[in-house]
């Protein structure tokens, strides 16, 4: 049986139709001929000099967080954030490591943790299903901040640091109200119990410190490889074509020539209808920024792949980073991500409710990020 939408329309003609609309509109504006040439040098541009400094910072990043883990400094870090997460979260303490692991990683490394029934213990249902919230506004963390001091700024990203915490905040906090509206026993329920508690070997044998480290830098290198290749779809495919519809035609001519980075500029036009309220809310000086959040939706790499050609543009400043960092940890790509979390830890039905929290932390940490770096100008 053939899927339809709206009850009668088969999904097929929805999705030629989209898609001629969409690439007819490019082609009209652009010429076909140029519009390929500008998706293709575009996307060529991304992987050679986006997509493979990414993967550099993933392999490092990815080396540190191992290290991290093997010698004893995340269950420090875990120790000295404990205190911090029932009042603000309203969560357990052994939440912390999941927050520091995210950081260090990316979004899926809370529900591999969440797998371990001795960590789900410690939780009621509804803040265990409110970790997708959580774990996700630190995803890819030290990743993004790397990136942005990489850029040549050092004081925004730690303003956007505590932006995306504000945003978490919020995203966890609104996710465990939806869950107990929904399920009001799971406010009480158990995430794990003793009885579900499976046994683990434990391995006594003790590697030498140099094995250890080497081991370390290796696996984490590797993982950080893995990480790298997953965001080359992302870049590629939805950096290009936000950029697209970013920017605008040769400056010099003003006409399309099939050069990497050209575009129809319609989202900047959006922008401009609403600048008043971009500029209140995140401060954006220049209607082209709004791509940046649209792009984080879908994966926070792919937008940090649109930074360099805003900086060559003279887009960029300190406040659109902090906005920047806070929204790229905050939302890390969740509308790509949520579903299969949510999923996994079985509980796909809540994946609306999840979605409609983290869109609305993700506005409020873009907010608190403005606003903070506003009074950080003025010390």
């Amino acid at each position: 049986m053939k899927k339809k939408l709206f009850g009668w329309i088969p999904a097929g003609v929805i999705c030629l139709a989209v898609f001629f609309l969409l690439f007819g509109y490019l082609g009209y504006k652009m010429g076909a001929a140029n519009m390929l040439n500008t998706i293709m040098k575009t996307s060529h541009d991304l992987l050679l000099n986006t997509v493979f400094y990414l993967m550099a910072i993933c392999v490092v990043t990815g080396a540190i967080g191992k290290i991290f883990v093997e010698f004893g400094v995340v269950k420090m870090l875990e120790k000295l954030l404990r205190p911090l997460m029932k009042p603000l979260f309203n969560l357990p303490g052994v939440a912390s490591l999941g927050a520091v692991l995210t950081f260090l990683s990316d979004n899926p490394a809370i529900i591999s943790l969440a797998q371990d029934k001795r960590f789900a213990t410690y939780f009621k249902k509804f803040q265990f299903i409110s970790l997708t919230n959580f774990g996700t506004a630190f995803g890819m963390g030290l990743l993004v901040i790397v990136f942005m001091i990489g850029q040549g700024y050092f004081a925004a990203p730690v303003i956007g640091l505590c932006g995306a915490i504000a945003g978490c905040i919020i995203s966890t906090r609104i996710m465990q109200h939806f869950v107990i509206k929904e399920y009001p026993n799971f406010a009480v329920e158990p995430a794990a119990t003793a009885e579900q508690l499976a046994e683990e070997a434990h391995d006594d044998y003790e590697k030498p410190l140099f094995q250890r480290i080497l081991d370390s830098l290796l696996d984490g290198g590797r993982s950080g490889v893995d990480v790298g290749l997953a965001i080359i779809p992302g870049v590629l495919i939805i950096s290009t074509l936000v950029m697209l519809f970013t920017f605008g035609p040769d400056k010099t001519s003003g006409e399309f020539t099939g050069a990497a980075y050209q575009g129809v500029e319609l989202l900047p036009w959006i922008g401009s209808k609403l600048q008043i309220v971009f500029d209140w809310l995140f401060g954006f000086a220049d209607p082209h920024l709004i791509a940046f959040p649209i792009t984080a939706l879908g994966a926070v790499g792919a937008a940090l792949g649109l930074i360099p050609g805003f900086a060559a543009e003279g887009w960029v400043d300190g406040n659109a980073i902090a906005v920047f960092t806070a929204i790229g940890m905050c939302w890390s790509g969740y509308l790509s991500t949520h579903t299969a979390m949510l999923d996994t830890l079985g509980y796909r039905q809540l994946t609306s409710k999840a979605i409609i929290a983290h869109t609305i932390g993700g506005f409020v940490a873009g907010i608190v990020a403005h606003w903070a770096f506003v009074l950080y100008s003025l010390i």
